[in-house]
């Protein structure tokens, strides 16, 4: 169970002169009055008295008092707490009457609930490595950090060099009439001689057939000539006829190849070529380019792995507030960072973390409410109500919200204002 304070009595500290106040046990006890009248003096004294000579004021006696400072603090696990003496030393005496020191205190005071504005003023990563170290899961929410780190920079350079290589792929020459491989000249040349060789048959064919043309001629004018040897003359037409005819009609299927493409080809290899290479070197670099697209894509994907784990991590923790959590090394609530955290918020933060830094201290001290309005003050109050926290706190106001008045180191609130004062807050005894 929590321990808190049950009652208090301060005497000649800083500008206190006789102040004598019981908190209320859960809730909000507001010590409300003008400026230097003496409220944040009864929260300094509190830290000294249970927070050890850290916290002594430089000038802890009240200055024109006589008397030196007088503390006496009464907890709800029943120890008493008392400074007193010329020296102001410290005396704990537990219910059996057993006297005890600061040692006791430590166990179950928590600092920065004596020094809420020290929790309030670091910096976000500082609270946030606070909260990590409170859940337990700071060491590995660091090594996911730092993986997540690795990875991004990595994705980075891929992408950098991915956006290059897609800006100079983008840059090369294509030819899309060019061969997909380099024209070699010999290759080509063999090809012509193939074509000249075919050629060269036909050509042969043709002369044969002039050549049985003028045969067949020759034997007709003969016949006229030798009329008497018409019959044998008129056989050997008949065979030469035939021959001819077979000849015509071979020679109708042949037809002549042009070497006229070869020929530009190998007169315009260099050119070709040039383009083969220009197309081959785009296509690399398009390849490459999807390639380093390839690994950013990857990469991203296990980026977002590493923040779902995170995510996961700090679900799994108990966390001191619902809605808490670490974003890239800084703490947030309900998804704001602490600047964009309404005053309420970063109150309930910072009393939820410094509660389970030490959940067997059970009340906080709180300087400088009036930056609260009303109604903030009121949420706030029933929220530590609700949460069973008991804080203690000063407020520049003489208001209704007060739970008492301190006015030149006295409480000036009357014991009827305080019976007509709101549930949650707590009064004068």
């Amino acid at each position: 169970m929590s321990i808190k304070i049950n009652k208090l009595e301060i005497e000649n500290v800083k500008r206190v002169k006789a102040v004598a106040i019981e908190p209320t046990t859960n809730g909000l006890t507001v010590i409300g009055g003008k400026n230097g009248q003496g409220k944040t003096s009864v929260l300094d004294s509190i830290a000294w008295g249970l927070g050890g000579e850290k916290y002594r004021p430089s000038q802890a006696q009240r200055e024109g008092s006589v008397l030196p400072p007088n503390l006496h603090i009464v907890m709800s696990n029943g120890l008493v707490v008392e400074r007193k003496g010329k020296n102001s030393d410290l005396k704990v005496i537990d219910p059996n009457g057993k006297k005890c020191g600061q040692q006791l205190l430590n166990e179950f005071i928590e600092q920065l609930a004596l020094d809420l504005p020290k929790f309030m003023q670091a910096s976000n990563k500082e609270k946030a490595n606070t909260l990590l170290q409170i859940i337990g899961v700071g060491r590995q929410l660091a090594e996911l950090e730092q993986q997540e780190k690795e990875l991004y920079n990595r994705r980075l350079a891929i992408g950098q060099i991915a956006d290059q290589k897609k800006k100079f792929a983008k840059e090369q020459l294509y030819y899309p009439d060019a061969p997909k491989e380099p024209i070699s000249a010999s290759e080509l040349i063999r090809q012509q001689q193939d074509i000249l060789a075919r050629n060269g048959e036909n050509q042969r064919k043709r002369e044969n057939i002039s050549f049985l043309e003028n045969k067949a001629q020759n034997i007709r004018d003969k016949i006229v000539e030798l009329h008497n040897l018409l019959d044998q003359w008129i056989e050997k037409e008949n065979e030469v006829n035939a021959e001819l005819e077979i000849a015509r009609k071979s020679a109708l299927d042949l037809h002549d190849e042009s070497t006229e493409e070869l020929e530009n080809n190998i007169n315009n290899i260099e050119a070709i070529n040039r383009k083969v290479r220009a197309n081959l070197d785009k296509d690399k670099a398009e390849q490459d380019a999807q390639e380093h697209e390839n690994q950013y894509n990857t990469l991203t994907g296990e980026i977002n792995d590493v923040r779902q784990k995170k995510i996961d991590l700090l679900r799994g923790a108990e966390l001191p507030l619902p809605g808490l959590s670490v974003e890239d090394g800084e703490l947030t609530y309900n998804g704001y960072q602490w600047d964009n955290m309404s005053g309420s918020d970063q109150l309930k933060v910072s009393t939820a973390i410094v509660r389970k830094l030490n959940p067997n201290c059970g009340f906080v001290l709180l300087d400088k409410l009036e930056q609260m309005d009303i109604d903030t003050l009121h949420e706030f109050g029933a929220w530590l109500e609700s949460e069973g926290l008991q804080a203690i706190a000063t407020r520049v106001s003489t208001g209704e919200e007060c739970s008492i008045i301190i006015e030149d180191g006295y409480v000036a609130k009357t014991e009827a204002a305080v019976e007509s004062a709101p549930s949650w807050k707590a009064g004068e005894f």
